[in-house]
């Protein structure tokens, strides 16, 4: 077994004890990102929308950092304080992904860190 820390500065940087992503062989487990602007290290401003499109944007950095893209991934957790955006967060998802979509799990929390709205993780398998 092979294992390989991913990372890039076009994604938040870890705020506490974990890696961006972690590769074993051919699969890449990323952690989960809430929509914190890589490089000003806050959460982004706006409403819900604009804070699930900056999750993916930086899911799709360290999945690109990991050699894949986002139609790599092969499950994707969705973690949200307020299962009322269920319809948005599936709008903004259809901007970034392409059938066949991953395996996927939306789930209603208390609260995030640093007050997020939504926070998302997932698995990808890079092509052999």
């Amino acid at each position: 077994m092979s294992k390989m820390v991913i990372s890039t500065d076009k994604a938040p940087a870890a705020i506490g004890t974990y890696s961006q992503a972690i590769k074993v062989d051919n699969t890449v487990y990323l952690s989960g990102q809430i929509p914190l602007d890589p490089v000003r290290m806050v959460l982004v401003e706006g409403d819900f929308e604009a804070q699930a499109v900056q999750v993916f944007e930086n899911l799709k950095a360290v999945a690109e950092a990991a050699g894949g893209s986002l139609n790599d991934i092969v499950k994707l957790n969705i973690f949200l304080t307020d299962l009322g955006n269920f319809a948005k967060v599936n709008e903004v998802m259809s901007r970034y992904f392409q059938q066949p979509y991953p395996a996927r799990a939306a789930i209603g929390v208390a609260s995030l860190p640093r007050a997020a709205q939504v926070e998302m993780d997932g698995v990808l398998v890079l092509a052999d």
